[in-house]
């Protein structure tokens, strides 16, 4: 699935949609020039108004990271080539959401980098155990 959508993310719809596909073309799963769902079929996947993906879509192709053949679809852009930039703007994001929601819970910063390092350790232990 190109898009998950979290319930307890406070941002609207429609930005979660915009940031999973950004996210997306900066990890490679997307790349210049492949299609992307119509709006009726993401709208039916993720269970959400066509108005939604329409909104997403709008801001995507505003941005130039898409654009829409008339009768063909909706594309990457094939200008579209990742850079540091992006990157680094994608890195801020999640660690933006994982500061606020801290802080929601009650955990001072601190607590979050130590736990973040734990996780760390234990994927990096798990995917060594499994590539042996």
């Amino acid at each position: 699935m190109l898009v998950t959508l979290d319930p307890r993310d406070e941002r609207p719809l429609y930005l979660q949609i915009v940031d999973q596909v950004r996210r997306a073309l900066l990890v490679g799963t997307l790349r210049a020039g492949d299609p992307l769902p119509s709006v009726r079929d993401l709208a039916g996947e993720l269970v959400v108004n066509p108005r939604t993906v329409s909104q997403a879509y709008q801001e995507l192709e505003a941005e130039g990271a898409i654009y829409v053949k008339r009768g063909q679809g909706t594309f990457v852009a094939t200008t579209i080539h990742p850079h540091r930039r992006e990157r680094r703007a994608l890195v801020r994001g999640v660690a933006e959401r994982a500061v606020v929601e801290a802080r929601r819970s009650g955990l001072a910063v601190q607590e979050l980098i130590s736990m973040i390092r734990e996780v760390a350790a234990e994927v990096e232990e798990e995917k060594e155990g499994r590539a042996s």
